[in-house]
Parts: structure tokens; C-alpha cells; sequence
């Protein structure tokens, strides 16, 4: 495999260990935050794109990795780096005394974490920095690249970046809904395959729903229906997921009759993927509901869910309110007395 010889050490070994006997022409190196401009008509499509830039200091993120899917073809590569949150706050807190460095650290949080997500001043944080050293986590990442049609091959961290390698496997989603506040708005399937938006305080880094079959990949699967040592889930959506607070919004979902009382969790599209085909369509037939089936039943298996679900559709379909009133009560019991939480 031929790198260009401008390309830093760190990025070179990477590279080396994960391409070298699978490619053998030299990719595009490019060091630019600027979406890249299409292929003259009759281009042949790049094998491998390189940049050098990290996504932390780029504007339109999504913008330039659109523009790159476009330039690959089916089955290329690209190939990138960022600074994630964890390094930054290391790097930072080093740079200063411990108690120096924690408040110091603290208004950095406000700064540059909490000021881009508030409502009506995002976009005064961006006209002021234009996007540069923005924080973004590891998971943040990864769910940027998968929306953006790629998947993970590998990733390293190297001299305090994070490394990543991807394979164009499709197109992008252009998701032009992306929401980072506190309060989010999240697709999700309902009733009749028809996408409703559920509303939710976020627990979860931005782009998380495009992750879950890595997750579930990687990590596998705890029981409930959570995946095993969900890296998406941030410090404070911890806290906020064990008592519930996340999912007050939803109230307003219920009141709309977008969700009756008790019901399958409302998911999203690639959630709903990861189930048998057959199981998808059964399913969509049904309202989804703000308390699911599988705090009555606790799976062991995520196999196990959609068999836990199929079981309380199929008494649903046959006496609505009786299943219903049974399995609230069933619910009510494991949520407040065996302090049972699936997240």
C-alpha cells in the first residue's frame, strides 16, 4: 500500500496495519474543513480519502463527509481523526493545578458544551468560533459516520486523537433534524409503520440511533432491553435514565395519542431492523406505548425481546383492555417495588 509522503506517522501506521494488503492504490490526502467538490462528469469514483483536519475543527461536519461519500466509491475508504471529548478534558485539566484546573474546566463545560446546545444561541456559538476545537465524543464520532453512509472498520487513539477508519457502505441519510438541546425530538415507528417524533431529555451523544448495531455488535447485550456497557449513554443521562426523568416529555406523546399507556416501545428504524422481518410488520400494526412489555418480563437474550413482545400482542390482540390492566399491574410492581429500570 502507497501513502503520500506528507502523512504524519500516527496516521501512517494506522493506516499501514489496516490497508495494506487490501488496497494497493494511493488515496486522496487532504488536510480541509471545506466540503469537497464533486467528480467531473466521467471521474472514476476515489478508492481512499485521507484527512489530516480533525473533525473537531471542522463547521458543517456532516456537510464534509457527505461530500466525501460522493467522491468514493462502493467500498472505499476514509480515513480521519478527532479529539474526543475524554482527551480534551485530560489535556485540559493537565495544562493547570487540580483545584485551578476543575473550575477552570468547569466554565470551559458551559462554554463550549452547553452554549452550542441552548436553543436560540447555537447559532451565535458558531458565527463566534466557526466551529473550531468543538467537542465531540468518541460515540458522536462514529454516529456522524454511520449517518453519512460509512461503517466503522477500525479506530485507535494516537498522541491524544482518535483515529478511525471507514467503509462507504451506502449513502447518507441527510438527516436535516439532528437535534443536540436537552430536549430532543426522536423518529421514531408507530402504529402502521407511520415515523411519529417522540420527545425525550437526551441521555444518549448525538447520532447514537445510528450506532445500535455497532453497539450491539461490540458490546452485546445486558438484558431488559439494554446492549452491555451502552458507551452512548453520557454521565448525566445516567442519572437521569435511573430515575426516569428522561422519559417525562413523552407525556405529551400520550396526550397527543401518539402513545397509549402501555404498549412496545416506540424505536426507531434501525432498532426496529435488528428484529426478525416478519416481526417488524406484526408489530407495526400496534400504537406503541410509554410503559413496554418488557418491564413485566424481563429478557435474558436480546433474541428474547420480540418474543416477550409477540406474547403481549398477541394477548393485546385478543382481549385489549384486560391484557392491558394485567400487565400495568404487573409493571407498576417490578418499576416501584423491584426498582426494575430498562433503558
Amino acid at each position: 500500500m502507497k501513502f503520500p509522503t506528507e502523512t504524519p506517522p500516527e496516521m501512517l501506521a494506522f493506516l499501514g496495519k489496516n490497508l495494506e494488503q487490501e488496497h494497493s492504490e494511493t488515496p486522496l490526502l487532504l488536510e480541509t474543513g471545506d466540503a469537497l467538490p464533486d467528480l467531473p462528469a466521467g471521474s472514476e469514483a476515489l478508492a481512499g480519502i485521507v484527512n489530516l483536519q480533525r473533525l473537531n475543527d471542522i463547521r458543517y461536519i456532516n456537510k464534509f463527509l457527505e461530500s466525501v461519500n460522493r467522491n468514493l466509491r462502493p467500498g472505499g475508504y476514509f480515513a480521519g481523526c478527532s479529539e474526543t471529548a475524554l482527551r480534551r478534558k485530560e489535556r485540559f485539566l493537565a495544562q493547570y493545578p487540580r483545584t485551578l484546573g476543575k473550575l477552570l474546566y468547569a466554565f470551559d463545560f458551559l462554554l463550549v458544551r452547553v452554549w452550542p446546545k441552548l436553543p436560540y444561541l447555537r447559532g451565535s456559538y458558531f458565527a463566534l468560533t466557526q466551529g473550531q476545537n468543538r467537542v465531540i465524543s468518541e460515540m458522536e464520532t462514529y454516529g456522524r459516520l454511520y449517518s453519512c453512509g460509512f461503517k466503522l472498520i477500525d479506530s485507535t487513539e494516537l498522541g491524544g486523537k482518535l483515529y478511525f477508519l471507514a467503509e462507504k457502505t451506502g449513502e447518507p441519510a441527510y438527516n436535516m433534524e439532528a437535534t443536540y438541546g436537552p430536549l430532543i425530538k426522536l423518529r421514531r415507528v408507530g402504529k402502521n409503520g407511520k415515523m411519529m417524533k417522540v420527545l425525550k431529555f437526551r441521555t444518549m451523544s448525538p447520532y447514537s440511533e445510528y450506532i445500535q448495531q455497532f453497539i450491539y455488535e461490540r458490546n452485546g447485550y445486558e438484558g431488559g432491553d439494554n446492549f452491555r456497557d451502552d458507551t452512548r449513554i453520557t454521565t448525566l443521562g445516567k442519572f437521569m435514565r435511573k430515575y426516569w426523568i428522561d422519559e417525562l416529555p413523552m407525556l405529551w406523546n400520550l396526550l397527543r395519542g401518539d402513545l397509549k399507556l402501555f404498549g412496545v416501545r416506540p424505536v426507531s428504524a434501525h432498532y426496529l431492523s435488528l428484529f426478525p422481518e416478519e416481526f417488524q410488520e406484526y408489530r407495526k400494526k400496534f400504537k406503541p406505548g410509554l410503559i413496554p412489555p418488557v418491564y413485566v418480563e424481563i429478557p435474558k437474550t436480546f433474541d428474547e425481546i420480540h418474543e416477550v413482545e409477540r406474547r403481549y400482542l398477541e394477548a393485546y390482540e385478543k382481549a385489549p383492555l384486560t391484557t392491558d390492566i394485567r400487565y400495568f399491574a404487573r409493571a407498576f410492581y417490578n418499576i416501584f417495588i423491584k426498582r426494575i429500570r430498562s433503558s
